[in-house]
């Protein structure tokens, strides 16, 4: 089934074209649509997809979403002549620059309170590869590739890839992939752990789409709370990960889901989650 397109926010406003979104049985579906640039982002597109995952935690009706592009890249990296005009730099200017705009897209991804998949059709280098490895799951198109393209710049990585590769895999292989600046077949980086799913390309829709709609029909605010725990446990001591799990608990089993999950426990019946 094809997703339904939502209104447009204005008729004239060419973002309406390049980050394309659709909303069908509760999941939220962000498609990065610049498959001339291999979906290399813009300032401009940077900000309506972090608009679009704030519009995804707040509303009761979007249980999951997918980031996904269309073409042969799922995104080259960042499109740098999207950015806004500016005059001389001065001292700081690169690094508001990237606070404000790769770091808060990936704060975007982690921060969502929807689960949040990739599905990765193409090439994903540089923020591209690190918006992927920012969502919950990751599934990849056979052909898709990532490249921690900065050393071939000479530039150091951004968009919070010194903090999620480590913890995805490890200092030493972060460290591999970030000092030769390789391509990485996606059957490697499932090997890895860089990636949940391998699929052919002609399946990767149908997959993100039974893998979100499942997620949709969950518990949602479960889901939020736990997707939280384990992001925060990578940071935290056992003292502090182990009181966080007994307050999730707590406001958790506050839930009607919660309710529901016991109650059909008992029942002997499948539960019916509404994501409240």
């Amino acid at each position: 089934m094809t997703p339904s397109p939502e209104a447009p926010r204005d008729p004239r406003d060419p973002l309406d074209s390049l980050i394309l979104h659709t909303t069908d049985n509760g999941v939220s579906w962000i498609t990065l649509n610049r498959p001339d640039a291999m979906n290399a982002v813009t300032w401009d597109q940077r900000e309506r997809v972090i608009a679009l995952l704030a519009d995804a935690s707040a509303d009761p009706a979007v249980r999951a979403v997918v980031i996904t592009a269309t073409g042969k890249g799922f995104c080259a990296g960042a499109d740098l002549r999207g950015a806004p005009a500016t005059g001389e730099r001065v001292p700081g200017d690169v690094a508001r620059t990237i606070k404000r705009g790769a770091q808060r897209l990936i704060a975007a991804v982690l921060d969502c309170e929807k689960p949040v998949i990739a599905a990765v059709n193409g090439t994903a280098a540089g923020i591209g590869a690190h918006l992927a490895f920012a969502c919950d799951l990751v599934i990849a198109a056979e052909p898709a590739k990532f490249i921690e393209v900065f050393v071939r710049r000479g530039l150091v990585p951004d968009g919070g890839g010194a903090y999620l590769l480590p913890r995805l895999i490890g200092p030493q292989r972060a460290k591999e992939l970030m000092f030769f600046g390789d391509a990485v077949s996606a059957a490697d980086a499932e090997r890895l752990g860089l990636v949940n799913r391998v699929v052919p390309a002609e399946e990767l829709e149908k997959t993100a789409r039974e893998w979100a709609e499942r997620l949709a029909a969950g518990p949602t605010r479960a889901l939020a709370m736990t997707k939280h725990l384990v992001n925060a446990a990578l940071e935290s001591d056992r003292a502090t990960a182990f009181a966080a799990e007994a307050a999730a608990q707590e406001i958790n089993m506050t839930t009607a889901d919660a309710n529901e999950g016991v109650a059909s426990f008992v029942e002997r019946r499948s539960p019916s989650y509404e994501g409240r």
